[in-house]
């Protein structure tokens, strides 16, 4: 019995290293930026932005950081975590923090109204979604009832980070492009600002604001080992 139990220690195959289950995990999503990248991006970050919900929610949207050479998709990557890390203080918080905010989000000249209640759509997850109508509208892109449960963006990782990736690949916001072509036709990183936050933060308006997320974006870019490219500011 002795010999047989020490026979199948010696063929048992060793546990993997947690580099090489991470490589695995990155092979299988296809994703550009590692698990361990992401942690080494985000240090600090409240545990519902969970990597497994961020590769989850690639699905939704096959060609982001998945078009164009490995330099354009590592670039969009560091892009788009690089304006989530500066919306959510790095991960950290999941909904708006200014309270006061919550009731003025419900425009009810939508004939949707806000079924949820006037206060229910305040900012949440990596882009803070506010406002019936974008949770209505990203509800339907994404095959999610928002409108009437708003909620789920702040209770499923994998729902939070999809709003994300509906506004970075199908709104332009204040700007003329959304920050997915902003990033897939070398636009620059300053155009992903401008359809963020723009109207705030723009030609002058908050260069601090800028400064702070263009100095994420090199940050994330140098993690992922990718020269930013030019434009970076707005």
């Amino acid at each position: 019995m002795l010999v047989a139990l020490f026979a199948a220690v010696l063929t048992t195959a060793p546990a993997p290293t947690p580099a090489q289950a991470a490589a695995g995990r990155v092979a299988a999503s296809g994703f550009v930026v590692s698990e361990a990248q992401f942690n080494q991006m985000f240090p600090n970050r409240n545990g519902f932005y969970t990597y497994s919900g961020l590769v989850q929610a690639l699905s939704s949207y096959p060609g982001f950081a998945n078009t164009g050479s490995d330099t354009v998709r590592k670039q969009e990557a560091a892009a788009f975590l690089a304006n989530v890390s500066h919306e959510t203080g790095g991960l950290v918080y999941v909904v708006e923090q200014n309270t006061a905010n919550y009731p003025t989000y419900c425009d009810w000249s939508q004939p949707y109204g806000c079924p949820a209640g006037q206060a229910a759509y305040y900012g949440r997850g990596p882009i803070q979604l506010s406002w019936n109508f974008n949770y209505k509208a990203a509800g339907d892109a994404l095959g999610i009832d928002l409108l009437n449960n708003p909620w789920l963006v702040q209770n499923d990782a994998a729902v939070a980070w999809r709003t994300g990736l509906w506004y970075w690949n199908t709104q332009s916001g204040p700007g003329t492009m959304t920050p997915h072509n902003a990033m897939v036709n070398q636009a620059g990183f300053g155009q992903t600002i401008r359809s963020i936050n723009g109207s705030l933060e723009c030609d002058g308006r908050n260069p601090a604001q800028v400064q702070s997320r263009v100095s994420t974006y090199q940050r994330f870019a140098a993690i992922l080992g990718v020269d930013p490219g030019g434009n970076l500011y707005c």
